[in-house]
């Protein structure tokens, strides 16, 4: 498929070739680090619908943009996340379809996600000991989660990679046991730095804990870092010759890691975010109603990058409008 060239460029000369598009942010689960109790909402909200995607994400392909990751919240708890699924995976211009999931559903429906036109996924699993990820996510659903992994293997997505939130005195002695999980298996594991949101500062001071701890381990061992490809996420890799499975780490405090950065979001009710830390939201839903208003919504976002900042401000403690990591899609 031949891409767009891209158009979406800021004034730090980045170029931006994914978007994250959230679908929700409804989730299920409640992780102690980002809903503890639970997702709560007074109003029912008024998420995007199938057309108001469709138009997005084909407007977005006509600037260049080929990945696309579907987020929520939990974006499988839509009942239309299929069908979602299938007209953006179907746009013309977009190459890489995937999503990240807490894996509740997955089992039931690798096959038929895969059928649609997802090929990879991203799963969040903190930790691999059944009791300990029962205390951090709410929910006793290891084992099924870990078979929606095996299922999706055995579909054949082109990417399966399992996230791990880093937490100071839970899981940072947990690396061999995801050693032991990828030695056999062509899953990545990410271990992600624990980031400050806007009502988790007295946690983040508790549980937040340096990548470099991992990085260090993994040297030790003899892992060796690989070169960033195209299109990627912001994970550094790691890759041992011993092993079928990779090891990433991604650390938001690190020096330089707004750098490399390659993707912009949309909320699930249409707002634009040039950062995931941003401290504006800009609407983009009134120019989703029709199929003609592609060029003004084009030129909004274009626009729009010009504003874009060089870096979050997260070591500051500017976390922006994120309330929580369900609310922008992480």
């Amino acid at each position: 498929m031949k891409q767009e060239p891209i158009n979406l460029v800021d004034k730090h000369d980045r170029r931006f070739p994914y978007l994250r598009l959230s679908i929700t942010d409804i989730c299920n689960f409640r992780c102690e680090y980002c809903l503890p109790d639970g997702y709560q909402c007074s109003s029912k909200p008024k998420f995007l619908t199938r057309d108001e995607i469709q138009r997005l994400v084909t407007a977005f392909a006509g600037l260049g943009v080929w990945k696309i990751r579907l987020t929520g919240g939990e974006p499988s708890v839509r009942r239309d996340f299929s069908d979602i699924i299938d007209l953006v995976s179907h746009t013309p211009g977009i190459e890489t379809m995937a999503f990240t999931t807490n894996g509740y559903r997955l089992r039931d429906n690798a096959q038929i996600w895969y059928e649609a036109g997802m090929r990879n996924l991203n799963v969040s699993i903190d930790s691999l000991n059944r009791e300990l990820f029962h205390k951090i996510t709410g929910h006793d659903r290891l084992p099924s989660i870990l078979a929606g992994i095996e299922k999706s293997l055995e579909v054949g997505y082109d990417s399966v990679k399992v996230n791990v939130v880093l937490l100071k005195g839970i899981n940072e002695n947990s690396l061999n046991d995801y050693l032991d999980y990828v030695k056999g298996r062509p899953v990545t594991v990410r271990f992600i730095e624990l980031m400050q949101t806007g009502d988790n500062l007295d946690y983040f001071r508790k549980r937040h804990l340096s990548a470099e701890v991992i990085r260090s381990r993994l040297v030790e061992l003899g892992w060796i870092e690989n070169i960033r490809v195209n299109g990627a996420g912001p994970a550094v890799n790691f890759t041992h010759p011993d092993y079928l499975g990779a090891i990433g780490l991604i650390a938001p405090y690190s020096k330089d890691f707004c750098a490399g950065c390659n993707r912009l979001r949309i909320t699930s009710t249409g707002d634009l975010r040039l950062c995931l830390f941003g401290n504006i939201g800009i609407p983009l839903r009134d120019l989703l109603q029709s199929d003609d208003q592609k060029q003004a919504l084009q030129q909004r976002v274009m626009k729009q990058l010009n504003y874009k900042k060089s870096s979050h401000f997260l070591a500051q403690g500017e976390t922006g409008l994120i309330p929580n990591l369900s609310s922008t899609g992480g």
